[in-house]
């Protein structure tokens, strides 16, 4: 992100979001739909679901605990799909031609005992590092870019579904770059919006009707102009998309599950993982940490860390940065806004603070984690 003591100084910075329809995002939306069907079966389910889609095929592989796992696992893809708009085939992905491998297996003894222990506490389902990250750029104390670039993925989800939409895709992308001065964003640069498209509806009319009814809105909602640069499907027609047109794999849009590369990440992705699996519990209540530090006046801007060994229950590592924006020393402010210390992110606790034994976690596949008050980490 830029330096906010270049206070005179404009620089340009970028993220993207993508449509629930992109092919990566259908993946992480499966895993998904079958980790909040095991914990309908079981609230302590152990779930690590990966998915692969390609054409009509779905693959799915991974671990859940024993006695947990759900008998409509086609039936749960299919109600994926289907919600997505893949029910007729009309944008290439059928329902009915559908082959779906199920790999999936049991969890390892050696990994549940590790996390289980002794019965007492509950260890970190595996090492790393989290992230959070919050900022005062936006109502929903996240960076501009992403936050507009999931608002124009939203909306075009919005669009397509209803009349006026019938020419539009779910496969889409969305791009943001935004001007900052003094690291505050004061305008939009460019704005870049690919999305699927019918044979029918003219390169002329598509773009009009992407600037008036998907763009301006989101853009309006910020309270901006519109950028200086508006490019639409600007590799020209986009007829051919979703799994027909490119493999998706659970995971692989971590930057846009999170911050759009304005706070760092730790590397570990989120979706078809139970809440036991730190890179997804421990990320969410990194997330509520620094937006807490954030909305407490703290800082302008703050990026907390935390930081596991596998089976151990207390973290490594947990610390904050505020980039120069706070007046309180960082363990002052740690005290104040965290009083029970690293205790409070231990997986048990996190776990039980934000309620997370609850199938909640479809909806976070798609349009970001962060930032979105229907989640108890944004509360």
């Amino acid at each position: 992100m830029p330096d906010p003591a270049s206070r005179n100084t404009q620089h340009l910075f970028t993220s993207e979001s993508v449509s629930d329809g992109h092919p990566d995002k259908i993946c992480d939306q499966i895993s998904d739909a079958i980790l909040d069907a095991c914990l309908m079966i079981d609230p302590h389910a152990r779930v690590a679901v990966e998915t692969a889609v390609k054409d009509h095929e779905v693959i799915l592989l991974g671990e859940i605990s024993r006695g947990a796992r759900p008998d409509d696992i086609e039936k749960i893809v299919n109600g994926v799909l289907d919600d997505i708009g893949h029910s007729d085939g009309r944008w290439g992905l059928a329902i009915n031609a559908l082959n779906i491998t199920d790999l999936l297996g049991n969890q390892s003894l050696e990994i549940s005992d590790s996390v289980v222990g002794n019965g007492a506490d509950l260890g970190a389902g595996d090492q790393g590092m989290m992230f959070g990250y919050a900022c005062r750029e936006t109502s929903e104390l996240m960076p501009l870019p992403v936050a507009m670039a999931h608002g124009l993925m939203r909306r075009q989800r919005d669009f397509r579904l209803g009349e006026e939409g019938k020419a539009i895709g779910p496969d889409a992308k969305a791009q943001v770059t935004a001007v900052y001065q003094g690291g505050i964003p004061i305008g939009l640069n460019t704005v870049v919006l690919s999305t699927q498209h019918s044979p029918e509806i003219a390169g002329c009319d598509l773009e009009e009707l992407i600037r008036e009814l998907i763009v301006r809105p989101v853009v309006e909602h910020y309270a901006l102009e519109m950028p200086k640069r508006l490019l639409v499907n600007p590799s020209g027609s986009f007829t051919e998309g979703g799994p027909i047109a490119d493999a998706g794999l659970t995971g692989r849009k971590i930057i846009v599950d999170t911050y759009g590369g304005a706070g760092r990440h730790g590397g570990g992705a989120f979706s078809g993982k139970d809440a036991t699996k730190v890179d997804r519990s421990a990320a969410y209540a990194a997330r509520q940490l620094a937006r807490a530090v954030v909305a407490a006046g703290f800082a302008e801007r703050c990026e907390t860390r935390l930081a596991y060994a596998i089976g151990r229950s207390e973290p490594v590592e947990l610390s904050l940065e505020t980039f120069e924006t706070a007046d309180l020393p960082h363990d002052e402010i740690l005290r104040q806004v965290n009083p029970e210390g690293p205790d409070a992110f231990r997986p048990a606790r996190i776990i039980k603070r934000l309620n997370l034994r609850r199938p909640i976690f479809q909806p976070t596949a798609t349009f970001g984690h962060f930032g979105r008050q229907e989640f108890p980490w944004e509360q």
